[in-house]
């Protein structure tokens, strides 16, 4: 006869188990939060709907979309590896969720792979819409989407450094304020709607090693030229090392 062994069994889950449910509960409640929802995908689609019908700016050329819609995907991803992760960080920290995330037997780095992973996630969901949007309005890309990969991830990794470094140093309030002040500063001066060229000449290569700047003109030459141009993924890589060095020197969990 078969006897059935009741006996406790503690332990943790495998960590590939662990990162994939924390992952699961962050892309839910990004998805969940009203506001962050409007900041990554919807604001970015009316930006993209919107100047694209409408003659507001001079991009310099008719087909508006084939400008705009390399622009959109770049603040797609700022829009979710920074603004969002900064703000939604900062608040964990000031209510304590990181601390007691902490104290569970998923680890730190763990618990930062899956915040990885759930950015990634709701990235891949914004191209998947934009794109789509962008082909119905007309959009005629150069080069496959596929090709601008490297630039996308590279931007990822550095805004999401520069994310964390905020979130992890100020205030939640504070974090909130700011974030939403940079996303609003590059979102005029980083080439997403307005051509850099708009800008006076002396400005030009200051704008140009912006991170936003860098990830949107790498895009754009992708998409909108078929080429593969190396300086805009330089600059991303000195800001990824940069903010994500300072960050994991200076982030504070509680």
């Amino acid at each position: 006869m078969t006897t059935l062994d009741l006996s406790p069994a503690p332990g943790a889950a495998p960590l590939g188990r662990m990162v994939l449910a924390q992952a699961g509960a962050e892309v839910r409640a990004i998805l969940r939060n009203g506001e962050q929802l409007l900041l990554t995908l919807i604001i970015p689609i009316l930006l993209l709907v919107g100047f694209s019908l409408a003659p507001l700016v001079d991009v310099g050329t008719d087909r508006r979309v084939d400008f705009l819609a390399p622009g959109v995907l770049a603040l797609a991803v700022m829009s979710t590896a920074f603004t969002g992760q900064a703000i939604a960080t900062g608040f964990e920290r000031r209510y304590g969720v990181l601390k007691r995330l902490g104290a569970t037997p998923l680890s730190r780095g763990g618990l930062l792979l899956a915040k990885t992973l759930a950015v990634l996630a709701v990235e891949l969901l914004q191209v998947l819409v934009i794109v789509g949007v962008a082909y119905a309005l007309g959009w005629q890309p150069a080069g496959a989407v596929v090709a601008a990969l490297p630039y996308l991830l590279l931007g990822t990794a550095a805004f999401s450094g520069l994310g964390l470094l905020m979130a992890g140093t100020l205030r939640a309030e504070a974090t909130l304020a700011g974030a939403n002040l940079v996303y609003l500063v590059l979102l005029g001066c980083g080439g997403v709607i307005f051509p850099i060229s708009a800008f006076p000449d002396a400005a030009e290569p200051v704008l140009s090693l912006l991170p936003i700047t860098a990830l949107t003109s790498g895009v754009r030459a992708v998409l909108g030229a078929g080429e593969f141009p190396v300086g805009p993924l330089a600059v991303l890589a000195v800001w990824t090392v940069v903010t994500l060095g300072l960050a994991a020197r200076t982030f504070r969990w509680e």
